[in-house]
């Protein structure tokens, strides 16, 4: 080390490097202070924006669903969400067992996985509680837990209307029924929130609302649910009398096309799940189909009267009782002998349809059922719907045209046969049919001639009031009903089994003023009987009556009133004087 001499001056240029250097770092100073401050300001704001801003969800309201009186049929109600930070939450084991408590889970569990998530920054806790109880687990200040706001979907009328509303999954999507249908329409947009919170996450400042939330539409459905509780209650008392596997029944306002209910069994509750097992969760109303028999020889005499070769006083010999057509044998019930039109469709006689069928042709059958909607999509836009089936021929052979006559080899869904049964009560104008709550209704098509749809209406009553008609169950003190039963044996294996059935019953009423049309479906009754006027019937005189009465429809079959002769009243003598 060079030592230097006493009084001894640096050089002159030493002194200006110091000085320069000096002012190097100065300007260094300077230059980084203007490039923080003025260049990277907004970068820099952004940076710490990003530790410390944070926009949260608010969540939206998701619609109402209601029945066409505004009875909730499905609501949103306000529910916490707890979640936790595990890479804050690790630290304090020692309050673990605490918090699992209060979470209702296992301690050793719970501990468990906190472990094996310790790495990351989100997990839930637990979904959808009770504001009451969220509070209390917040309420112990655990370090890393917090909780969100949420909706969770609760539908009042249980099972009763499972099938048709469907429901919602954890987040609140549509995932079965009108909530998947119709999600867009219910399903609200969220809103966002920002807020500040510090590097543990905590919330310091709730700054401003970025976007609200938008509510969810409210959605109106055609149901009554005082006619769907009702048919819910009659369809599963019919299934346990009779042992049957399940059933469906719609009821139909034939004036509007609206739905007023639908029903089927067997059902579940949307709002416990935990045992749901798939069958259960199918509207067999509109996704099931069945050959469905008889019911369809109505439309087979209308497409008879509609060609002008028949009237309803024309006589059928339907002697005796069974008839050769190709390789087939039809048979009736019984040998009916000579029987008029009326008579045909009280008696259920396939004899007479099939002699009808193939003096017309299965063309003008066919053609008719087609525009009746058998075959095709109802338009209700339901997920999972059927179509059914209908056999098409070039050239109908004699068989197909005798089967045809009389509901076989064809499929349809129950709502499609209410379809065609609400098309003939309402003059032979086709209405499209709703699920939605109808302001004015459309004006529809005519498919049958008005006279015609009169004189076969006239006939199915027949069969519920008429002497030895197979509907007599199906009677309504007070009103005219019509309608047809059904007894199909069910296809199985490329044939039919010969004692598993479905019992069917189709019919409308009041016959003098038709307002409501019902189908009633009964699939493999077991205990008892199993022809369709003894199982489905009933069902739907009950299901009838009560939709009359409850819509205050004015009785069209009461007895006639006595005239009683009263004594002359005397006058009493003047008393005046």
């Amino acid at each position: 080390m060079m030592k230097l001499k006493p009084n001894m001056t640096l050089p002159p240029w030493r002194f200006s490097v110091v000085i320069g250097l000096l002012a190097v770092c100065c300007l260094a100073i300077t230059w980084r202070i203007v490039e923080l401050h003025v260049l990277d300001d907004g970068f820099l704001k952004g940076e710490g924006d990003k530790r410390s801003v944070r926009h949260t969800v608010i969540p939206a309201h998701r619609g109402l669903i209601t029945d066409r009186h505004g009875e909730p049929m499905a609501v949103s109600t306000p529910v916490l969400t707890l979640w936790a930070n595990p890479t804050q939450l690790i630290g304090h084991e020692a309050r673990w067992p605490e918090l699992a408590r209060a979470l209702g889970a296992d301690p050793a569990t719970f501990a468990e996985r906190l472990q094996a998530n310790a790495s990351r920054e989100f997990i839930y806790l637990r979904r959808h509680m009770t504001p009451q109880d969220g509070e209390k687990v917040i309420a112990l200040k655990v370090p890393g837990v917090y909780s969100i706001e949420e909706y969770r979907r609760f539908y009042p009328t249980g099972e009763v209307a499972a099938h048709l509303v469907g429901f919602t999954n954890v987040d609140e999507a549509g995932q079965e029924g009108l909530e998947l249908t119709y999600n867009d329409w219910l399903k609200g947009v969220p809103g966002k929130r920002q807020v500040l919170q510090d590097r543990r996450g905590r919330l310091i400042k709730d700054v401003q609302v970025v976007s609200n939330a938008r509510p969810g539409n409210d959605l109106a459905l055609s149901l009554d649910l005082r006619l769907q509780y009702i048919a819910h209650r009659e369809l599963r008392e019919a299934l346990k009398q009779f042992g049957a596997k399940a059933g469906s029944a719609v009821l139909v306002d034939i004036r509007s096309g609206e739905i007023l209910a639908m029903a089927n069994h067997p059902s579940y509750n949307p709002n416990n799940r935990s045992n749901l097992k798939p069958d259960m969760m199918r509207n067999r109303a509109l996704i099931d189909v069945f050959e469905p028999g008889s019911p369809i020889k109505t439309f087979t005499v209308a497409a008879g009267l509609m060609s002008g070769r028949y009237q309803p006083t024309t006589v059928m010999d339907t002697r005796p009782g069974t008839m050769r057509v190709a390789t087939l044998t039809v048979r009736d019930f019984r040998n009916y002998g000579m029987l008029d039109l009326t008579g045909v469709i009280m008696k259920s006689s396939n004899v007479g349809v099939v002699k009808i069928a193939l003096d017309i042709g299965a063309e003008s059958i066919f053609d008719l059922l087609r525009q009746l909607g058998l075959g095709e999509y109802t338009g209700l836009g339901f997920p999972g719907e059927s179509t059914g089936s209908m056999p098409n021929h070039r050239r109908w052979p004699q068989v197909e045209t005798a089967t045809l006559s009389y509901g076989y080899g064809l499929s349809v869904t129950a709502t499609q046969l209410v379809h065609a049964y609400a098309t003939l009560a309402n003059g032979g104008r086709s209405l499209p049919l709703s699920l939605l709550k109808v302001d004015q209704p459309p004006s529809g098509e005519q498919i049958i001639p008005e006279d015609v749809s009169k004189q076969v209406l006239t006939m199915l009553r027949g069969t519920v009031d008429g002497e030895g008609g197979t509907g007599s169950r199906a009677r309504v003190p007070g009103y005219q009903i019509g309608g047809k039963t059904g007894t199909v044996h069910k296809a199985v294996g490329g044939g039919y089994a010969k004692d598993r059935y479905r019992s069917v019953f189709a019919g409308v009423a009041p016959i003098s003023n038709p307002r409501f049309a019902a189908v009633v479906v009964i699939d493999e009754p077991s205990k008892g009987e199993y022809y369709g006027g003894l199982v489905a019937a009933p069902v739907f005189g009950q299901i009838m009556s009560g939709a009359l009465r409850l819509m205050n429809v004015t009785p069209d079959d009461l007895p006639a009133l006595q005239q009683v002769e009263l004594p002359p009243v005397k006058k009493p003598e003047d008393s005046r004087g």
